[in-house]
């Protein structure tokens, strides 16, 4: 689902094999972000890595666009670092309560094939309605850290004054913690809704082992928008801060 291309060349019999593309990267918030291309869940989309770029501020602009006939999607996601417990910070720019019904934007971590499959290890906020199928646009939700349990999510409201906002979850191998505040800010003022996941048998329904971050921009079950209009969020900082 988040695919990567690698540059490499082939000799087979003396014969050199063009090279394969360069995956295009952003440097972001201190990160080496990879940026995605091709087709693929979730949805299906089709990611294009126009759709991904850094601005003279620094700030990551994720893109939906009309591009040859079809709807693309945007990805970034760190190719090599894993990140462990601790607070992942968003600061969005945008108005992700008025996203379109077929919009999802999510900021998350998301497994390795060596920590486990995909619908296990997994925390992500995200906005969307689903096409339409639920009122809130908040999304939050933990993916277990082992199979054959279902994972637990929480939608809520969301209803902004402007258009900075934050979005984090503090992660612990017992429980995660998200929060989303009015504002750009490192603090707790204007809170809007938190949740506090804490089961009795966190080791199982909560992610244990560091993950890559991830952050998407597409379109539900790869659904034109509704309204017919592309669409655009960005990103003006991400923040990781270890636990102690």
């Amino acid at each position: 689902m988040r695919s990567a291309q690698i540059l490499g060349i082939a000799f087979v019999s003396s014969i050199a094999f063009a090279p394969l593309a360069e995956a295009k990267s952003v440097s972001f918030s201190g990160y080496q972000w990879e940026v995605r291309g091709g087709q693929g869940g979730p949805g299906p989309n089709t990611w294009d890595d126009r759709n991904a770029w850094v601005d003279a501020n620094g700030y990551l602009h994720l893109k939906i666009a009309w591009r040859n006939g079809r709807w693309t999607a945007a990805e970034v996601y760190m190719p090599q670092q894993r990140l462990g417990f601790g607070t992942y910070q968003f600061k969005v720019i945008g108005r992700p309560d008025l996203f379109d019904d077929n919009v999802v934007l999510g900021l998350f971590n998301y497994t390795r094939p060596d920590v486990g499959p995909d619908a296990t290890n997994e925390i992500d906020i995200e906005f969307a309605k689903w096409g339409g199928s639920q009122p809130q646009m908040g999304n939050w939700a933990v993916y277990p850290a082992v199979t054959g349990i279902p994972y637990s999510h929480q939608a809520y409201p969301i209803s902004l004054g402007g258009t900075y906002s934050t979005h984090r979850f503090q992660w612990s191998s017992s429980q995660v913690f998200f929060q989303a505040l009015h504002g750009h800010q490192d603090g707790n003022v204007n809170q809007m809704a938190s949740w506090l996941f804490n089961p009795p048998d966190s080791v199982q329904r909560v992610p244990q082992n560091p993950l890559p971050v991830h952050m998407n921009f597409w379109l539900f079950q790869g659904r034109a928008p509704k309204n017919g209009q592309e669409a655009e969020v960005v990103i003006a900082e991400f923040k990781f801060t270890p636990a102690p």
